[in-house]
């Protein structure tokens, strides 16, 4: 019957990787959206200064900035996706051979 609470459990894992997944489908949105603003405010301060840099913009620093926060909060969101993917199916494996084995008591024992 312990397979049940590893069933249990894997159902559990198989909940947070979708909810993890939701939240990296979130956080790339925003990503693209950053990005996109990004070349809009890169081509405006190119067209009004065409001999200035756009690190000298601090709208422009400020979404760069996000941007990289954003990127590494998906790159970690994708780490636990991972982990959860590999407990998933370590747990989905230990209940196969659960049942097998009490399949296989079962049959011995009559």
């Amino acid at each position: 019957m312990t397979f049940l609470a590893v069933d249990s459990q894997r159902n559990l894992f198989t909940l947070q990787r979708n909810q993890l997944q939701f939240e990296q489908t979130l956080v790339q949105s925003q990503v693209n959206w950053l990005q996109k603003e990004m070349g809009y405010v890169q081509q405006q301060f190119n067209q009004n200064n065409p001999d200035g840099t756009i690190d000298e913009d601090p709208y422009y620093l400020q979404l760069q900035k996000q941007e990289e926060y954003l990127t590494t909060r998906t790159q970690a969101i994708e780490t636990q996706v991972n982990t959860l993917n590999e407990e998933i199916s370590s747990s989905k494996q230990i209940v196969q051979n659960n049942i097998k084995s009490s399949c296989g008591l079962n049959l011995i024992g009559g």
